[in-house]
């Protein structure tokens, strides 16, 4: 195992990049790092990932090929995954079948090639908690391993259930008892997001950055427009209402009474 200090390359003093390598900033940090474990065969995919990562904060260590970042992820904790999935001796979706019938419940970021919906419904019912089709940018990727980071501890199940209120994460189809929700995409997004942090306020800042990914709060009443629309859908006429509105605060999703 290498060790690299901040600054160097995995081509600076004659490391070769296609060695498994672990990347830590050289000057000592108080707080313990974000340690992440990236599992990806192609060299200059995982030097560009990996310099932004380590410029960023995070430990990160490499993986080369499936069998030995699937003896990594097993052996070694990790606050997330990063695994392409195309890689030699074993591919990484098995990778993460795998290590969901292990046990292992840390996050996983899959990568491919393969970005159509079949592709990507796949690598979600294998285990992965997102993914991330190449060509992508640094960014959303730093991006999107942060998100995975912010989500509540156990959030691998593939139904989420509040009351009468069930939503199935894979076919993206919610109920109310016997009665079947018509979400649109960006209103499935919004009920996952709700339903995860049941009792909670969640503020239209909160929804912005993880519904609709800005990092700004717009002057715009969009929240709420989608927000009275899906309340229209889960709150049916002589039902209870679930979704509340909190003045000056934001809205709260809870069980009935």
């Amino acid at each position: 195992m290498i060790e690299l200090p901040e600054g160097k390359t995995l081509l600076d003093g004659g490391v070769s990049p296609t060695s498994d390598v672990k990347v830590v900033p050289a000057q000592p940090r108080t707080e313990r790092m974000t340690r992440v474990l990236l599992i990806e065969d192609d060299d200059e995919t995982a030097h560009e990932i990996v310099a932004e990562m380590v410029d960023r904060g995070f430990h990160v260590e490499r993986a080369a090929s499936g069998r030995t970042g699937l003896d990594k992820a097993r052996a070694d904790e990790h606050d997330v995954l990063i695994i392409d999935r195309l890689l030699p001796e074993i591919d990484g979706l098995t990778i993460v079948e795998t290590l969901r019938r292990d046990q292992v419940r840390t996050p996983v970021l899959v990568l491919s090639a393969l970005g159509g919906v079949d592709d990507r419904v796949r690598g979600l019912r294998s285990g992965g908690d997102d993914y991330l089709a190449k060509p992508f940018a640094l960014v959303e990727l730093v991006a999107r391993v942060e998100a995975l980071l912010r989500r509540p501890t156990d959030t691998r199940e593939t139904k989420l259930r509040i009351g009468p209120l069930e939503l199935d994460l894979i076919d993206r189809i919610a109920h109310r008892g016997s009665r079947q929700i018509e979400l649109l995409p960006r209103e499935c997004r919004l009920l996952e997001y709700m339903m995860r942090r049941e009792g909670q306020t969640v503020t239209r800042a909160m929804l912005f950055e993880e519904v609709w990914n800005y990092r700004f709060v717009p002057d715009s009443n969009l929240v709420d427009v989608h927000m009275g629309r899906l309340r229209h859908k889960v709150d049916a006429p002589g039902e209870p209402p679930m979704i509340h509105s909190l003045r000056g605060s934001g809205f709260v999703l809870r069980a009935p009474a």
